[in-house]
């Protein structure tokens, strides 16, 4: 759930931080070492601050040398997948493999994969292709986006990017919050060509009008809006740390053009029922006409030029119902305008609490002047009067009118393919990736070829919607980072490089500590290399599929963090379980978030809260806008993952009283692992205590319960029937119980005091046959190389397995 980092034995327990460990350069694994000695304590933070600055997306993807993404995460054999690559060298080279091992580590197996033979194995030209970041809405030109006699627009906005305030400065900004420059609002503007209208936050960050070569200002500065609690990155942070809500960031503000007077008037309205001083009218006659546009009209930007395929000026917060009038308004109307009062009819008005499903941003009017949501803008959000009683936005979707942009959102990269590469039919199924070389770097673009029917008893599930979440690209953009403003990211699209979702991530000599992808290699190698035959499916089909995708399996293997779960996923899986089904769980905090799909299968969505966390959605902003449904933890829907796997999320820590990060610990029997119903898991395991101490680790050393541990807890719907095989030792105090059952402030919650900080081994049996054997750890499989894949571990795991797919009745089950 959460990262800390690790450099030259300095600990940091950076909350939320996790991703950065699967990039070059973070985290060494130490796989065959100890403790390091003189290593700084894990809840050291350093007294210097961090960067202010770091590198930009596009930059740090352009470091990598080349880079890519698939059309799809999924594909059948006799099916195409398009490969979309950007290099700034002349010319690249793609070979297409199948990997079984994807962590460069010296100490384990090291990078493996199989050449596909294909005609597509060859050299391309280079194309540099740019991340088109930041969101805004378009509507297509038409007449009444035209006005010729004058015009007033009208919107209300919460801004969360105010040039110098500090309550947007956060410790790792992508881009200088402070630093000045025009913020589009509702435009219709060239600013090459000084032609069109437009309502902007200026330089100063005051509400303005651009007409011409005018500009006409309040000169009033708007006080920001503070997003939702923000992210890991405001930890470090010395400036002030964003509140839940801040109602004093509403504006109601408008602008109008009189043709005949040239008298322009810009108003800007705190809402608020507190003093504030920030509202501000002015007055101006101009000497320029109006020279209209024919771009499309924008929200959140303006275009830099006209006929530009990407617009500029992005804006950072919340726009809601904006609207513009074929006159200029007077103060009477204005003040009606600002009261919602609009018995002045508007030529063009849209209404953002409508389709909020999708990308179509609806007009009150005319369906021709309907708009489009361009790179994910974050949907049913409460608007400036929301009642704060109401919580569903689905009981009074008017009260949830309000969208928010990003300079830094991205929906769909929208690169140009590279090239197709068609599935053979025979081709088995697996994890593949085209391997891309550009000047002797290479980037694994990953995807998974799922069987065109079943082909085997055991069933591989690739965890892909925790990849999305963690996805990193320009080491941001994962569900685990901040915008510019500090606020979470809401979304994540498989339409955009992920570094993270490839082999080679931590670097051509695994430098790093694998996470997600690369932990997960871990498992596919232990299977090719026991030869068990296996096919491979993803979240997203079993999203797309339901429960027919499960049928005729007799078990299914998650991976090493299946944290994040869909309802159609979740229901499927508990469904197969009691129709005789069995899962084995070999991971750590799993079946933990509620996470949406959208319709289109390209992007996933989180409202974080009440949990353990990156970031916290703002009250009332808790229901997905993709599916209309209740986000979150599972646990807060009436389905802790104990009622469906035997064991829930109960500690995470990196570190160990040594002083040494991710430091993990083994695990004991218990007593009824000696019973018949025990007894076979552990058939050829050499000991009885500490399983697990010493063996080296890919993961992290120690043992192979840690990071991310799970418990049974029979208050949460542990079944009756669970039989505890093992339990871990006893872990330090830098493991912390999960806030989320934390009811008060105590001084008890590390693993050296809390009986509830630990891991417990775990088989449940369902009706019908079925059964869940749950690791509870996220490095249970850290350990599955020692001895080319023959030790204790392995022998636990593959008891399990082999008993699990045989069909045969599970002892001691009657």
């Amino acid at each position: 759930m959460r990262e800390s980092r690790a450099r030259h034995g300095t600990a940091v327990l950076a909350v939320g931080v996790l991703v950065a460990l699967a990039l070059p350069g973070s985290a060494p694994s130490h796989a065959a070492g100890g403790p390091k000695p003189g290593a700084a304590p894990v809840n050291y933070v350093p007294d210097e601050p961090l960067p202010t600055e770091p590198t930009p997306p596009q930059q740090r993807l352009d470091a990598l040398g080349i880079s890519g993404y698939p059309d799809r995460l999924s594909v059948e054999p006799g099916e195409s997948v398009k490969i979309m690559a950007s290099t700034k060298a002349k010319t690249f080279t793609s070979t297409i493999v199948r990997v079984t091992h994807g962590d460069a580590d010296p100490a384990g197996p090291g990078v493996k994969e199989q050449v596909i033979n294909d005609p597509v194995n060859r050299t391309y030209p280079g194309v540099d292709q740019r991340l088109p970041l930041g969101s805004y809405v378009t509507v297509p030109d038409g007449r009444r986006l035209r006005p010729e006699d004058g015009f007033t627009i009208t919107a209300w906005i919460a801004p969360s990017t105010i040039p110098g305030s500090p309550y947007n400065r956060t410790a790792l900004k992508r881009t200088p919050v402070g630093t000045p420059r025009a913020q589009g609002l509702v435009t219709k503007w060239s600013e090459a060509d000084k032609r069109g209208y437009g309502l902007f936050i200026d330089e100063t960050g005051a509400t303005a009008l651009r007409i011409g070569a005018e500009t006409v200002s309040t000169g009033v500065k708007l006080r920001p809006w503070a997003p939702a609690m923000g992210g890991p990155e405001m930890y470090f942070s010395k400036n002030v740390r964003p509140q839940h809500v801040n109602n004093s960031g509403w504006y109601f503000v408008a602008a109008s053009f009189d043709a005949k007077s040239h008298e322009v008037t810009v108003t800007q309205r705190p809402v608020s029922t507190l003093p504030d001083d920030s509202g501000a009218t002015v007055t101006k006659r101009i000497g320029g006409d109006l020279r209209n546009s024919k771009d499309p009209l924008l929200m959140a930007a303006y275009w830099n030029r006209s006929g530009d395929d990407h617009p500029a000026g992005f804006y950072n917060g919340k726009i809601e119902a904006p609207a513009l009038y074929d006159k200029a308004f007077g103060k009477r109307e204005l003040d009606a305008a600002a009261k919602g009062d609009r018995s002045a009819r508007p030529s063009a008005a849209w209404d953002f609490s409508r389709h909020m499903s999708g990308d179509r941003v609806s007009s009150t009017g005319s369906r021709s002047l309907d708009g489009r949501a361009v790179n994910l803008p974050v949907r049913a959000l409460t608007s400036h009067d929301w009642d704060r009683k109401t919580m569903n936005y689905n009981q009074d979707p008017k009260q949830w009118g309000a969208m928010y942009f990003h300079e830094d959102d991205l929906g769909d990269a929208a690169w140009k393919p590279s090239f197709t590469w068609k599935v053979p039919k025979d081709a088995r199924s697996g994890v593949y990736a085209a391997r891309l070389n550009a000047d002797g770097k290479d980037y694994h673009v990953t995807f998974v070829v799922r069987p065109k029917k079943r082909t085997a008893k055991i069933a591989m599930l690739v965890p892909t919607l925790t990849y999305l979440a963690y996805g990193q690209t320009g080491g941001t953009m994962s569900q685990y980072s901040d915008h510019a403003d500090g606020s979470g990211y809401v979304y994540s699209t498989h339409r955009r490089p992920i570094e993270n979702l490839r082999s080679l991530a931590t670097g051509p000599k695994g430098e790093g500590r694998p996470w997600g992808f690369e932990a997960d290699t871990h498992i596919f190698d232990w299977l090719e290399t026991k030869k068990y035959n296996v096919d491979y499916i993803t979240d997203h089909d079993v999203d797309r599929e339901g429960r027919k995708i499960l049928d005729g399996y007799q078990t299914v293997i998650t991976g090493t963090h299946p944290e994040y779960i869909a309802t159609t996923e979740f229901e499927a899986v508990k469904g197969w379980l009691n129709d005789g089904g069995r899962l084995m769980y070999l991971g750590g905090n799993g079946f933990y978030w509620v996470t949406a799909i959208d319709n289109t299968r390209n992007y996933t969505e989180l409202r974080r809260h009440d949990g353990t966390e990156a970031w916290q959605a703002a009250p009332g902003e808790y229901y997905q806008n993709t599916d209309g449904e209740y986000g979150g933890l599972w646990r807060f829907r009436g389905t802790p993952p104990q009622e469906l796997l035997g064991v829930g999320f109960s500690a995470q820590g990196f570190g160990h009283p040594s002083g040494f990060a991710f430091y993990n610990e083994p695990f004991d029997r218990s007593d009824a692992s000696y019973t018949e119903a025990g007894a076979w898991v552990f058939e050829g395991v050499s000991k009885k205590k500490g399983i697990g101490d010493g063996l080296p680790s890919l993961q992290s050393p120690g043992g192979p319960m840690g990071e991310e541990i799970d418990r049974v807890d029979y208050a949460l719907g542990t079944p009756a029937n669970a039989i505890v095989l093992g339990t871990s030792q006893r872990f330090g105090e830098q493991y912390m119980h999960v806030v989320e059952e934390i009811n008060t402030s105590a001084l008890f919650e590390g693993g050296d005091t809390n009986p509830m900080v630990r891991g417990d081994i775990t088989l449940i049996h369902y009706p019908n046959g079925g059964a869940v054997f749950s690791a509870a750890s996220m490095v249970w499989s850290g350990q599955f190389f020692h001895n080319n894949y023959n030790n204790d571990m392995t022998r636990i795991t593959e008891n399990v397995l082999n008993k699990f797919t045989s069909g045969a009745p599970l002892p001691g089950t009657g």
